[in-house]
């Protein structure tokens, strides 16, 4: 299928897939007068690199993972890739834990106030 249909088809813009391209994490056929032609597995990587960006992944670590994700969503990740995702697991529970610690320094905050006059 040509960019613009995958592009449709997958919410996803034009943009969106060139710089995907660019990084290495699709990987379009060129046709000889030079558009790309994306195969039918294309919309499934989407998805994949998607829910993966979604978990705070970035590109390059998607880029590494990809190939570890088999057609059956199944996940066999070799040494390397299972130490990134231990780091990156790990850096999520400090976000975690900094954002718990700002919300409770706020609630906090606001315990202290007296309360607003009714309306």
């Amino acid at each position: 299928m040509k960019i613009g249909e995958l592009s449709q088809r997958c919410g996803i813009s034009i943009r969106m897939l060139r710089y995907y391209e660019q990084h290495g994490v699709l990987a379009p056929r060129r046709t000889a007068s030079g558009y790309r032609e994306y195969e039918p597995g294309a919309e499934e990587t989407l998805r994949r690199i998607a829910l993966l960006r979604e978990a705070g992944l970035t590109l390059e670590t998607v880029r590494e993972l990809l190939p570890c994700l088999q057609s059956r969503g199944h996940f066999t990740p070799c040494d390397k890739l299972s130490r990134i995702l231990r780091e990156e697991l790990s850096a999520l529970d400090a976000r975690i834990a900094a954002q718990n610690q700002s919300r409770a320094l706020l609630a906090g905050f606001l315990a202290g106030l007296p309360a607003p006059a009714p309306v």
